[in-house]
This record gives structure tokens, C-alpha cells and sequence, in this order.
């Protein structure tokens, strides 16, 4: 008898196959421990952006992984993908993702608009999968209340916000009062003031003039050398990703974490190391580095332990890549930075001046402040090390 005819291949539902990070069919499917899949470029690219975090999650379930799982390509997912193309089937159809009649839209999306999974009650805020991320990331969002997004959340928005409106036009329209009495308080009391900041403007500089006759420079290596003191790194506050060497006067970036003790010293964000010692008075030493990417610097002790060194205003920092950092503000040096470089603090003056050794010594950054605290000398060693050279 005739044969018989092949049976017709199953309905497939091509929104089961697409990747929830670019909302198109799978390219190059991977699946992750989790169970879930995703494009292989799209997977790479969520995970290289929370590389500084250490800890990967998947992005539709939230499971997390450490260390980082190893993708393989889904062959057998990747052929379905394939024989769907040739069938002609596509990406799910857009409005299986973006809103529509009756659906409440992401408030965050521009131009159209994703379909809104949540709301947060704090925020007053509906957002699509994408835009509620920060919510489940970062710690201050963590804390705000979500629920479903419904069309009657979005209707009471609306009158809490008119309700809103109104109250801030009074509050607005009080404020604008009480400034209108302070100008003319300050209008009354200009010209004394104008009086006033001429004398402290005088005093000023005269005491700056005085400051910069009784500072005496240094002008060589061997005068520095009386003003030399030996430096020792505090383990306490080292990353685990930093080993210390050569009697705590060398650190060292390495790939898997130390087996450090918990301590409340300890830098966690940042591959960042303090000194033990306080540094008050005139100090002088000079440091060894190599790499790609290591600061020298000085902070005081009580500096954030999420902080980078130059990022805020209790540090100062040579970036070894040719710039100096200060409270985020980046200078370029005078001359590219050598493999050898000098510190020398004069506290009380305010002075801390950073120098290229070699058979003389070339300044490559001059800062004038006033420090209010002892300070310690630290290196951020992202690559590389950084070594407090041992002074005759």
C-alpha cells in the first residue's frame, strides 16, 4: 500500500524560545543552572556588566551563582531555533510585550512602551521587567513595597498625585514669602558684608604670604631622606583579592580571594590596603610599582570602606596611568609617572607632593590643603603591585 504521509510537526509557541534580554528568538542558545536560556552574546554581556559585584544572577528566576558558571551552546535548543526559522515562525509577537488596550505600560520606557510587571507604592512608579531591575539590586530599593500593576493603581496615582500638586503650590508659594524676607534682610546688610569679607580677604593673604615664606622645600633626594619613615601595610584592611609580601610592605593583585579574617577595616569593594601606621608631621618615602592600573595614595582612616581612593574627599590619590585624583576631580601630571615615585607630607603645612625618582626628582603633583586628621599611606593595586621601598 501507499505510504504513509509524515505527521504534521507540533505547534510551537516561539515566545517559549525567546530570550527575555533582547526579546527575539534565541541566537546561539545557552542554558544556565537555573534551567532558564538565553542568547549567548545577551547572557555574556547582563553578566559582564555586574563583574564588579563578583555575584552572577539569572534574570528572569533571581537564582545567583558564584563563581561565574562556564556557557555551553544548547544544541539541542539551538536546532528547534533552527527548524522554527525555516517554518517561517519569528519573535513572539510584540504584544506579548508591549502594552496595549487595558494594559498598564512601563512609566520608564520611551517610545513604546514595555508591558508593567510591578508598581512600587513608594516610588508611585509602574515598570516593565527591564526598568524594575534597580529594585531588586540596589539596596535603598530593595526596601520599597511592590505589588501587581492594575489600572486602579494607575488611577489612584493620579489623584495622589493632583492632591500632591496642590499641596506643593502652598508649600511653594510659602517658601517664595519667607525668601522674599530674607533678601531683604540681606539687601539691609550688604554693604557691612562687603566690609566684612575686604578685611578677612586681607588677613587671607597676608597669612598665605607668611605660610608660603616659612615653608622650606626640600630641593633634593638626600634632603627628603631626613624625613624618611618606615611604612607597614595593616592586613586588617586589605581586600582578600590583594596578598600582602616582603613584611607587609608589598601588595600584590591575585585572582582568588585570601582567606582574610572578617574585620570592619577591611576594604570589600575596591582592591585597596591602608598602612598601619598614622602620618603626622614631615614624612617621606618612596614607593616601587608595576602593572597596568595602581595608585599610590593617602586617606584618612575613617574613609569609607566601599570607597576608591581620589573618589571622595578623605583621600588623594596618583593614579599611576599619569593623573592625580582628588574628591573625583582628575588632574593630569606635569610628566608621565616613573616606575619609582616619592611621597613627601609636610601634615601640619598642609603639603603632600608626589615626585618621579630617578638621578634627580621631577614634581609631578603639588597639593595645598589643610588635612584635619593623621593620614595612611595605601595603594589600589587593580593590577600589578605596589612596593614601600626599604631607605638607607
Amino acid at each position: 500500500g501507499a505510504a504513509r504521509p509524515p505527521a504534521p510537526p507540533l505547534p510551537l509557541d516561539s515566545a517559549k524560545f525567546c530570550c527575555s534580554i533582547c526579546l527575539d528568538l534565541l541566537k546561539d542558545p545557552v542554558t544556565i543552572p537555573c534551567g532558564h536560556s538565553y542568547c549567548l552574546s545577551c547572557i555574556k554581556r547582563y553578566w559582564d556588566g555586574e563583574e564588579q559585584r563578583e555575584i552572577h544572577r539569572c534574570p528572569q528566576c533571581r537564582q545567583t551563582f558564584t563563581p561565574r558558571p562556564v556557557l555551553g551552546k544548547n544544541t539541542m535548543l539551538a536546532e528547534i531555533v533552527e527548524e522554527m526559522k525555516k517554518t517561517g515562525l519569528q519573535a513572539a509577537p510584540p504584544n506579548l510585550f508591549y502594552a496595549g488596550p487595558g494594559d498598564v505600560a512601563c512609566d520608564v520606557c520611551v517610545g513604546r512602551k514595555l508591558k508593567a510587571l510591578k508598581s512600587c507604592l513608594v516610588c508611585l512608579v509602574s515598570y516593565c521587567e527591564h526598568h524594575l531591575q534597580p529594585h531588586y539590586d540596589a539596596a535603598p530599593l530593595k526596601k520599597h513595597k511592590l505589588v501587581e500593576a492594575t489600572v486602579q493603581f494607575q488611577e489612584n496615582i493620579c489623584s495622589r498625585s493632583r492632591q500632591k500638586i496642590q499641596q506643593r503650590i502652598q508649600d511653594t508659594e510659602k517658601d517664595v514669602k519667607v525668601l522674599q524676607q530674607e533678601v531683604e534682610a540681606i539687601n539691609r546688610s550688604a554693604d557691612k558684608a562687603v566690609e566684612d569679607s575686604e578685611k578677612i580677604f586681607t588677613e587671607l593673604i597676608s597669612l598665605i604670604e607668611k605660610r608660603r615664606s616659612d615653608q622650606q622645600h626640600p630641593s633634593s633626594e638626600a634632603e627628603y631622606l631626613q624625613y624618611s619613615c618606615q611604612i607597614t601595610l595593616d592586613p586588617n584592611t586589605a581586600n582578600t583579592r590583594l596578598s600582602l609580601s616582603e613584611w607587609n610592605r608589598k601588595a600584590t593583585r591575585i585572582g582568588k580571594h585570601q582567606p582574610y579574617c572578617h574585620h570592619p577595616d577591611r576594604f570589600t569593594t575596591w582592591f585597596q590596603v591602608l598602612s598601619r601606621e598614622g602620618l603626622t608631621g614631615h614624612c617621606y618615602w618612596e614607593v616601587e610599582w608595576s602593572g597596568p592600573d595602581v595608585s599610590i595614595a593617602v586617606a584618612y582612616k575613617d574613609i569609607s570602606r566601599t570607597g576608591q581612593f581620589g573618589s571622595n574627599d578623605k583621600s588623594w590619590a596618583l593614579d599611576c596611568y599619569n593623573q592625580f585624583s582628588h574628591n573625583s576631580i582628575k588632574t593630569p601630571t606635569s610628566v608621565p609617572v616613573s616606575s619609582r615615585v616619592a611621597v613627601y607630607l609636610d601634615h601640619r603645612a598642609g603639603i603632600l607632593s608626589f615626585y618621579n625618582v630617578s638621578e634627580t626628582m621631577t614634581l609631578l603633583h603639588r597639593v595645598q590643603t589643610t588635612f584635619t586628621q593623621p593620614l595612611h599611606a595605601g595603594f589600589r593595586v587593580y593590577g600589578g603591585s605596589a612596593e614601600f621601598c626599604q631607605l638607607k
